[in-house]
């Protein structure tokens, strides 16, 4: 059957979603364990991703071997923490979190606890939730230096892993995503910065004192949804499914992203996709912003992981690419390429025939 190639259509809700992540969060994953002198192939090779990916800074994995990877690394250290802080967190500490906040009256209120209770086992980083008339935060600061050098692998993730544990149980609670009007990390700008805007948001600022989450404060008074019967299918596949939240609650960028490849190589404004949808472009562009993301960035999204399969997986000219992906001359892909990756596509190509297995993806 051929691809439908005229016209925008809302996908199939049965298509699998291929997202990815970059090889940044993995190497911030098995920072603790490299600080130990722990060898992490064979974790690596467990989770379906190849040991070579790791001197590919550029390399991007699938979500769910992401996940798996997550759930790997904390059964082999026992410890949920991933070797990175003063005492590890053993297993069972995301459970009791979730137990000791679901019976929350609000999303504030759940946070507040969380907050105390992490405060009883991870003295290095304190969790504060505030709020004023037009903005409300969560910030996360420092008790004691986490590592001498501010853009050290292991601190960069602890602030990653923590904001997105904190964000991605707080949009389960409430059953719906939250957007974050901004968020100031205390680090020099990561490489894989880029990523930012699909796992948290689009207005990322570095190096401030400590992580300050910017949110709307009416947020706070949602009401919590879940109860313990949700409790027990949610930690199924826990904790690493947590890192999977920001995609799986995401359902606006999903049909977005789904009828973008599905139109391809026909390029859609965002007037036809809120049509397909049965939407105003308002309404959809609010709901974008409400999951932290743009029509933009999904669609921008969507070509660069098209792109990087193409290059890696076939054999297909780069201006054939281009014009597959929908650019009107290769040198805008060229351009847009450089931008997602530091390299031009032959030159990635290139790079790529060096190391014959950069990703294994588990099917």
């Amino acid at each position: 059957m051929s691809r439908r190639r005229k016209g925008v259509r809302a996908a199939s809700p049965l298509r699998r979603h291929r997202a990815t992540v970059s090889m940044g969060f993995v190497t911030g994953m098995l920072s603790g364990l490299r600080a130990k002198g722990i060898d992490p192939s064979g974790m690596l090779q467990a989770t379906g991703i190849g040991t070579e990916a790791l001197s590919e800074p550029n390399a991007r994995v699938p979500i769910d071997n992401y996940a798996a990877l997550y759930n790997t690394v904390v059964r082999s250290l026992d410890d949920e923490g991933f070797a990175l802080f003063s005492a590890p967190l053993r297993p069972g500490t995301f459970e009791f979190l979730c137990r000791s906040i679901v019976s929350s009256r609000t999303l504030e209120e759940a946070l507040e606890r969380a907050s105390r209770f992490l405060r009883l086992l991870l003295p290095e980083l304190r969790v504060t939730v505030s709020r004023g008339s037009s903005s409300a935060k969560i910030e996360i600061a420092e008790t004691r230096p986490l590592r001498a050098r501010r853009d050290d692998p292991c601190r960069v993730f602890a602030f990653e892993w923590l904001l997105r544990l904190l964000h991605g149980l707080s949009c389960w609670l409430v059953g719906r995503g939250l957007a974050l009007n901004s968020v100031a990390f205390p680090y020099p700008k990561p490489a894989h910065a880029a990523d930012y805007r699909l796992i948290y948001t689009e207005h990322s600022s570095f190096e401030s004192r400590s992580l300050a989450a910017s949110l709307t404060p009416n947020l706070l008074d949602l009401p919590v949804r879940r109860d313990e019967d949700a409790l027990s299918a949610f930690l199924q596949g826990a904790p690493g499914k947590i890192t999977m939240l920001y995609r799986r609650d995401r359902e606006t960028v999903r049909q977005v992203r789904d009828i973008v490849v599905a139109a391809l190589p026909q390029a859609v404004t965002l007037a036809a996709v809120a049509d397909a949808l049965h939407l105003s472009g308002r309404t959809l562009h609010r709901r974008l912003r409400e999951e932290g993301s743009s029509f933009r960035a999904v669609k921008d999204a969507v070509r660069r992981d098209s792109a990087l399969a193409k290059l890696e997986k076939t054999q297909m000219p780069v201006a054939q690419i281009a014009t597959d992906l929908g650019y009107s001359e290769p040198s805008a892909f060229f351009r847009a390429f450089q931008g997602w990756t530091g390299l031009g596509p032959a030159q990635y190509r290139k790079r790529l025939a060096r190391v014959p297995r950069i990703l294994k993806v588990r099917r």
